[in-house]
């Protein structure tokens, strides 16, 4: 009898270990699970796409139209001409060639701009457009005067 005791007691030790052991197996301890080790991989935000010549210049023409007060034709005039330049500027940068070189040809690329500019706009609205570029393209808001009240 003490033999069949001393061999149940180890044989629900045995039964009771291996119950035991499993609860803490890759540790998941009592049912709750845990974070694992291993990273998890995480969505690679998606680079912004570059913005075509188009885009860029439609940007512009608002600020462009509203200032300079271009009518429709003058407004396709100019918006032709700067997609047309921007175009080329994209293909430069693209081409990736020395910052030498580079600068050479933007800024031949921008005497063209101008000169075409130059034959298709009025002069007053040209030289309104050249000092517009001078200031990168900010438009001036009109400020309003504050009425003094009078008590």
């Amino acid at each position: 009898m003490k033999k069949l005791t001393t061999f149940t007691f180890l044989v629900l030790c045995l039964i009771g270990t291996e119950m035991v052991s499993a609860q803490f197996r890759n540790n998941n301890r009592y049912g709750r699970q845990q974070r694992t080790s291993i990273p998890q991989a995480q969505a690679t935000p998606e680079e912004p796409k570059p913005k075509t010549a188009d885009e860029l210049v439609d940007e512009q023409m608002p600020k462009i139209t509203e200032s300079l007060e271009l009518d429709p034709f003058e407004e396709a005039v100019v918006r032709s001409t700067l997609v047309k330049y921007v175009t080329k500027r994209l293909e430069l940068q693209i081409l990736k060639l020395e910052p030498k070189k580079m600068q050479e040809e933007f800024e031949k690329l921008g005497e063209q701009q101008t000169e075409e500019l130059k034959a298709g706009l009025p002069e007053d609205k040209f030289e309104a457009y050249l000092e517009l570029q001078e200031n990168r393209f900010k438009t001036k808001k009109k400020k309003k005067k504050k009425k003094k009240n009078k008590t």
